[in-house]
């Protein structure tokens, strides 16, 4: 039995396009001015040692363990301090998908995930080095993780969406053709009952029980649309009690029975 999986519409951004990297090792004798601000938005990833960046009346300091995305057409100007500082610097084309991850702009952020930001820079470097077949779209996916590693990150420190019921989501999305019994997840989900069923809504907002029938009835729902299955069948495969009982809940979801959904 199958369930369609997809982006809603909502979720189309405009693309986020590498344009290029820098690995710089700078001294005190490092010193850059863009009068006209840069060109295009870009990142700043220090590794080692601070910079310091200053755009209008403000002054920001960039350590080690730091991200900064800077907006394009601000003046700023950007210089070591204390004789160390080594970082990337990748420019691309849009802040879109920076804002639609709600990464900072305009703001040093720590991070945890800077080694492996570096592992990601030193294999786009390489790749622009050999240009194989497709480099410029890894070049741009390679970006594109880079951003997503930060804002995951943040997300993950800032939200309440239970991670430890992953899990038990796929499992369930996975068993759609068996009877679960919502003990079963209790006891895979290692939590307290109560626990369970609060953290469960929290991140669905529904039942173990509605959710598990919510996925049955999408996947009847595309049986009758690409299949010659009956609506027994579907019932029976899809583990309802019998077609009648399956056919009352297809129509309480649909407002439509499921033979007339298939003939409409």
């Amino acid at each position: 039995m199958d369930i369609p999986y997809g982006l809603p519409t909502k979720h189309k951004i405009s693309s986020c396009e590498f344009i290029s990297i820098w690995e710089v090792h700078a001294n005190d004798t490092y010193h850059v001015t863009k009068r006209e601000g840069f060109h295009v938005p870009g990142i700043f990833i220090t590794y080692e040692g601070n910079g310091i960046l200053s755009q209008a009346s403000e002054t920001n300091v960039l350590q080690s363990g730091t991200y900064f995305i800077v907006q394009e057409g601000v003046p700023s100007t950007y210089h070591c301090q204390n004789n160390d500082w080594k970082f990337y610097f990748i420019n691309f084309s849009s802040l879109d998908m920076s804002r639609f991850l709600e990464l900072p702009i305009n703001e040093v952020v720590s991070s945890g995930k800077i080694g492996l930001a570096m592992q990601k820079c030193e294999h786009l470097i390489d790749l622009l080095i050999e240009q194989q077949l497709g480099y410029e779209f890894t070049a741009s996916i390679l970006l594109q993780e880079i951003l997503l590693l930060f804002a995951k990150e943040r997300h993950a420190a800032t939200t309440q969406q239970h991670q430890e019921l992953n899990k038990i989501i796929i499992y369930m999305h996975k068993s759609i053709d068996k009877t679960i019994r919502v003990d079963e997840l209790i006891a895979m989900s290692g939590l307290a009952r109560t626990t369970f069923f609060t953290r469960f809504r929290s991140r669905t907002g529904l039942s173990p029980s509605d959710y598990m029938l919510k996925l049955k009835l999408e996947s009847a729902k595309v049986s009758l649309e690409t299949t010659n299955l009956s609506v027994k069948e579907i019932s029976t495969n899809l583990q309802f009690y019998d077609e009648f009982h399956f056919s009352k809940l297809f129509k309480r979801h649909y407002d439509i029975s499921p033979s007339a959904f298939r003939t409409k």
